[in-house]
């Protein structure tokens, strides 16, 4: 393509692919996108293992990886040690979701266990487990690292120029979009509400001409259910440099899922989405499921992050592992991050395939768009 980001990135079609998969990231690399690991929920042990399989699998071709290093939460997570950080989770919560497992009849003995598993989580919004993660994935030839809540930390803007990599952040709104670019970030995504995980209220096709009349010459990536490539090329149409796409990789053969998750997103309608703050504390959009249901109609009010996530996701883990065990409670409670292009996601094909559909896609709907002009 003629575009000015595909060739600063050594790429050749501006699909960014935001995955929690290796595989998905690796493929859409190698398809000729650009797959971006997201990274939140590792340790920087297991960081370490997915970039190198990333990087020996992805056949030599530009990979990013994508990281949460949200100041305020630094400096709350600092002064806080494990227990205390588990010792603040408060009774209303807890008794909350064990009594919504209980009456799915899923139980809910592990859940300590879990929560003090998944802490290393809160240790990467630290300063020091922030800095590590940053070691790590410097250490690798990535062509790209994003910040996917707020404003990048000087920290990682610093060592993002140091090693000559692009930094890129997400924006719901053109007063985000606008600090984002005074600090000196590289790429703006433009994520629209329409968009699966955290996620601002302005629709994509609003959000991604107000950031645009704003970037300058700051490239912008259009996110919020994106899914085919029709939509890609509207993006671009409205002045985007390309699209950063999420929800689409969950339903391929390599997508994260559970396939009792897939089989619910494949037959999921535009409609089966809900923005809340169950799950991580800050507002995302997520599969209705009984769990999200029981959460809207009587849950308390959502902590902060991460202490929400720490109420949240050990529960969900369960959930995933008992549903894929043919639990039919389970089943009903299970969910995940997605967005609303969810109703256009009807079919599970590999992650190649998704990157020549949309590359056709695309091309149609560039093609239908010239025939509109006269000769």
């Amino acid at each position: 393509m003629n575009s000015a980001l595909c060739r600063e990135l050594g790429i050749e079609f501006p699909l960014f692919a935001f995955s929690h998969c290796r595989d998905v990231v690796a493929a859409v690399s190698r398809a000729g996108g650009m797959g971006v690991f997201g990274a939140v929920m590792y340790t920087p042990k297991q960081l370490r293992t997915e970039l190198e399989w990333i990087d020996a699998n992805c056949g030599g071709k530009p990979y990013g990886v994508d990281l949460i290093v949200p100041t305020s939460i630094q400096r709350r997570r600092a002064s806080l040690t494990d227990d205390q950080l588990l010792a603040g989770l408060p009774d209303e919560h807890l008794a909350f979701v064990e009594a919504t497992l209980a009456q799915a009849g899923v139980g809910s003995d592990d859940l300590d266990e879990r929560r003090r598993a998944m802490l290393h989580f809160s240790h990467n919004l630290d300063s020091g487990g922030a800095e590590e993660m940053l070691d790590i994935a410097f250490s690798f030839p990535i062509r790209l690292i994003a910040n996917a809540l707020g404003t990048p930390p000087q920290i990682m803007l610093d060592r993002a120029r140091a090693a000559g990599v692009p930094v890129a952040a997400l924006v719901g709104s053109k007063k985000h979009a606008e600090r984002q670019v005074a600090a000196g970030v590289d790429i703006l995504v433009a994520a629209g509400g329409e968009a699966g995980g955290h996620c601002g209220e302005i629709s994509t096709m609003v959000l991604v001409p107000e950031v645009v009349s704003v970037a300058g010459n700051t490239p912008v990536l259009a996110a919020g259910g994106i899914v085919t490539g029709r939509q890609m090329a509207a993006a671009m149409a409205m002045g985007a440099s390309g699209a950063w796409c999420g929800s689409v990789w969950l339903t391929t053969a390599e997508g994260e899922p559970s396939q009792v998750v897939k089989d619910k997103m494949l037959t999921a309608t535009s409609s089966d989405t809900v923005r809340s703050r169950s799950r991580t504390g800050k507002t995302s959009r997520q599969l209705k499921s009984a769990w999200t249901e029981a959460w809207e109609a009587q849950g308390p009010s959502p902590l902060p992050m991460p202490f929400q996530s720490l109420i949240s996701e050990p529960a969900l883990a369960r959930i995933e592992k008992l549903a894929q065990g043919g639990h039919q409670g389970a089943a009903e409670l299970a969910t995940y991050w997605v967005g609303q292009g969810v109703g256009l996601m009807n079919q599970m094909t590999s992650t190649a395939e998704v990157v020549q559909e949309f590359k056709r896609d695309y091309l149609e709907a560039a093609e239908r768009l010239m025939a509109t002009l006269e000769d």
